[in-house]
């Protein structure tokens, strides 16, 4: 009797369970040079469709992971927990025919100051807008950081931003959070 060979998973993915701190703010214009920077096409699918859902399938380039995410304390979007694992192609094939939610962007890594931040242009439905994520990896760094000068506004806390609430909407959607803080779409 012959025994079912298992799927080859990449090693060099993220495992585990992680806290992230990071901050998100509106792009206010895209940052010079950002067409020539690093980037990757990844695409999210969240599940459930209903509420704020915290599972995330990605496909992010060639790798496949799951992730479940959500606030360490649910005043405070800035302290994620964050569980990690990684998926092979057809694992990642047979979750994404679930129902859920997508969203698709391209993840531009921005040197700035010292630092990379993620500069999301979001694709599809979503298109025009773009989001700076910055990750720390102290509570006294996320809190000194200062708003870089192509952002607008930060929404870290603001959970219509979040990716989870983003996910299956229209630009259109997000007209009165986007409004409240003069945002005009963008495009690279």
């Amino acid at each position: 009797m012959e025994t079912a060979k298992l799927p080859e998973v990449p090693m060099d993915a993220p495992v585990g369970r992680m806290v992230e701190l990071e901050r998100t703010f509106l792009a206010k214009a895209l940052p010079p040079g950002l067409a020539r920077c690093r980037s990757i096409g990844i695409v999210d699918l969240y599940v459930p469709r209903e509420g704020h859902p915290v599972l995330r399938l990605r496909k992010r380039g060639d790798r496949y992971e799951i992730t479940k995410k959500a606030p360490l304390r649910q005043e405070d979007c800035s302290r994620q927990e964050e569980l990690t694992i990684p998926l092979s192609p057809p694992e990642f094939a047979a979750l994404a025919a679930s129902p859920g939610r997508r969203l698709e962007k391209i993840r531009y890594f921005y040197s700035w100051q010292g630092k990379t931040l993620e500069v999301d242009v979001f694709q599809g439905p979503l298109a025009g807008l773009v989001l700076v994520d910055a990750e720390f990896s102290t509570t006294a760094a996320r809190d000194a950081f200062a708003m870089p000068p192509f952002c607008l506004a930060e929404v870290t806390q603001e959970t219509a931003f979040a990716g989870g609430m983003l996910c299956g909407k229209r630009y259109a959607d997000l007209h009165a959070p986007l409004a409240r803080h003069g945002y005009r779409p963008l495009s690279i």
